[in-house]
């Protein structure tokens, strides 16, 4: 049982769960056009306050007040909460037509504005519960912000609003809280959602692992490219970092631990390889649906841009894991302890199957919303022919229970980012607030892409990628966009940027999990992750100032030189963080040591780095590095051969 949940009672258990079927076919009704069939029509805004009044309604009965607050019961003001959540959502449902055709979100009578304040205040509430207290202050500044827009500075400053037309425009516009992000929730990203839990429960995160044993465990630093190549191909289909942690954590810490790594270290590897979730196509996180949204592009477009970059990222990991173990002298796993290949294979192939399926109506059919459904069905009644993935009554309740507390996380969550969306919006901030920006960095990109690039860091400190994406995608790519750089690439860029934060301290929450798993020191945790997922911190460069990488203006000979040269790059950059090159050998320690991997890393980055000069000044400070060190390592490997006894 997770602590951050109550307790629920034989009765609050029931009606959960009923509430969450109810969300999930009022969701299939939409997307799958039923109400052809029934006559029944829900206009768009009177089916995301309905879906808003389920799950957020949700909060309130699974998540406790405080850490404190009961956890056996559901209290008397949560009980009011929950009352209050499914009316005032039902009220705005039941007059959704009137919202749109009488413009209530500018000038609404005094019932429903009322019930917008209330509303607000709950969307408020619900997503402190379900983010936290960070993204709770962020989004309640935000959402008053348009009370004092005028009085701002420059940089700051925006069209004022009075508290009533502030409340209107924030429950009932489609640019607040049924904006962007629940949008996307209810026409995309819910299925994905429901595929991810029921991949879990169908113990595809052991599938995976027991196959990435079977490819690599025998090779020196298995258990660590287990856990790279197991996290990564889970993350193919699950989209969450968190979740991808606690599904293969359990199986890749501890043959980790087994295998001499050390404590930090495994979940340290776990946490990287688990982040490369968000990143890796086909199902990436929410945040990559939204991108589509705000972008104007199918999904897979977003898809199949996100895919070499997410390769780059996991080969580095990999380098990694290699470099580790050949520095340590680590061996590789006796051919008793793993899997057979064909036997796993035999096991869940029907995991791949599924993710045929999802490609197929993803790119071909471009059934976003629909796809998501028909590929969990399909799993689950295939899982049902083996007796060991078989849904028993307890796993199907299990699973819609899974699938509601998820839901009602993230439905709080981008309830609370779409107020942020909202105020920028109505004062017109967005726009003075990116242009201003241009002036302050001079019309420099590279300054821009920095200021984009550390902004992005600090507020996913605090902030869910979502947020911190969208609060840039409006404030600060237009600026960089202005500066000739490819659309698709920036949007990326500040994507790459907000993830940072899942292995960045002091927050790092998937360093934190994993930490869990491994009974290791969270903080230790999170500095042994950004080392280890240093590469992460380069790759957006690569790709926004070359966009070739993200499959943009690419012929097959500028992709070849661009991926090849990242290749290069990446790898030095690896030699030089774990002092150790393939091919070459154990590279220096100490100071004298890092005086030599210090070139090292930055002939990486500048071989990495898009355009002629900057690769051959690359190879000018990496290529005698590398030569003295074969000259070194060979001349001690001959000595030590010679002075050998026999």
């Amino acid at each position: 049982m997770d602590p951050k949940y109550r307790n629920l009672s034989k009765w609050w258990s029931r009606l959960f769960l009923g509430l969450t079927a109810a969300g999930i076919l009022v969701t299939v009704y939409q997307l799958f056009y039923i109400y052809e069939f029934t006559g029944v029509v829900f206009i768009q805004n009177t089916y995301l306050y309905l879906l808003l009044g389920v799950f957020l309604s949700l909060i309130f009965i699974m998540t406790p007040a405080t850490k404190g607050a009961a956890k056996d019961h559901v209290p008397w003001y949560d009980i009011a909460l929950f009352l209050i959540t499914m009316g005032v959502s039902g009220y705005l449902a039941w007059n959704g037509l009137n919202i749109i055709e009488r413009a209530w979100e500018f000038s609404a009578p005094p019932v429903p504005t009322v019930m917008a304040a209330i509303f607000w205040l709950v969307v408020l509430e619900a997503g402190r519960r379900a983010g936290g207290l960070a993204l709770f202050i962020f989004t309640l500044v935000a959402s008053l912000y348009p009370l004092f827009a005028g009085l701002m500075p420059g940089l700051f400053s925006g069209y004022s609003l009075s508290f009533v037309e502030t409340a209107r425009y924030h429950s009932m516009s489609i640019e607040s809280i049924i904006g962007i992000p629940i949008r996307v929730l209810g026409t995309l990203f819910l299925g994905f959602i429901v595929m991810g839990v029921a991949l879990t429960l169908t113990g595809a995160g052991q599938f995976f692992i027991n196959l990435a044993l079977a490819l690599c465990g025998r090779f020196r630093g298995g258990p660590a490219k287990v856990a790279v190549i197991g996290c990564g191909l889970f993350g193919t289909m699950s989209g969450s970092a968190v979740s991808n942690v606690m599904a293969t954590g359990g199986v890749t810490i501890p043959a980790m631990k087994q295998g001499g790594y050390s404590a930090d270290h495994a979940a340290a590897v776990v946490t990287c390889a688990s982040v490369g979730g968000v990143l890796m196509p086909p199902v990436m996180g929410a945040v990559a649906f939204v991108m589509a949204s705000v972008l104007s592009i199918p999904y897979w477009q977003i898809a199949l841009a996100a895919a070499i970059p997410s390769v780059l990222y996991y080969f580095g990991l990999f380098m990694h894991a290699d470099a580790y173990a050949a520095r340590a002298g680590m061996k590789g796993m006796p051919k008793t302890e793993l899997p057979p290949i064909l036997r796993t294979l035999k096991t869940g192939w029907f995991y791949f199957a599924a993710l045929i399926v999802l490609v197929w109506l993803l790119v071909y059919l471009r059934q976003e919303g629909q796809a998501p459904f028909y590929a969990t069905g399909m799993l689950l009644i295939i899982a049902n022919i083996n007796k060991a993935t078989r849904m028993t009554w307890s796993k199907i309740t299990g699973f819609i229970q899974a699938t509601g507390r998820t839901l009602a996380d993230l439905t709080g969550i981008l309830a609370a980012v779409g107020l942020i969306i909202g105020a920028l919006t109505v004062t017109g901030m967005a726009i003075t607030f990116s242009s201003d920006l241009v002036h302050i960095a001079g019309s420099n990109t590279y300054i821009l892409l920095v200021m984009g690039a550390i902004t992005s860091l600090i507020l996913g400190l605090g902030l869910t990628v979502t947020a911190c994406y969208l609060f840039l995608a409006i404030t600060l790519a237009p600026a960089v966009v202005n500066q000739g750089l490819n659309t698709l690439a920036v949007h990326m860029f500040v994507l790459y940027w907000g993830v940072l934060s899942d292995i960045t301290p002091p927050v790092c929450m998937s360093a934190f999990a994993a930490a869990s798993i491994a009974r290791a020191n969270p903080m230790r945790t999170g500095f042994q992750a950004m080392r280890l997922g240093g590469i992460l911190y380069f790759i957006p460069f690569y790709f926004v100032l070359n966009p070739v990488l993200v499959l943009q203006g690419a012929t097959a000979v500028s992709f070849l030189e661009a991926f090849g040269t990242a290749l290069i790059g990446i790898t030095l950059i690896v030699a030089g963080l774990q002092g150790y090159l393939m091919g070459v050998g154990r590279l220096g320690d100490g100071v004298v040591g890092w005086l030599t991997r210090v070139p090292l890393i930055a002939g990486g980055i500048l071989i990495g780095w898009p355009g002629m000069p900057s690769t051959i000044a690359g190879l000018v400070l990496s290529v005698p590095v590398i030569v003295v060190y074969l000259v070194v390592n060979r001349r001690a490997k001959r000595l030590a051969s010679t002075s050998a006894p026999g």
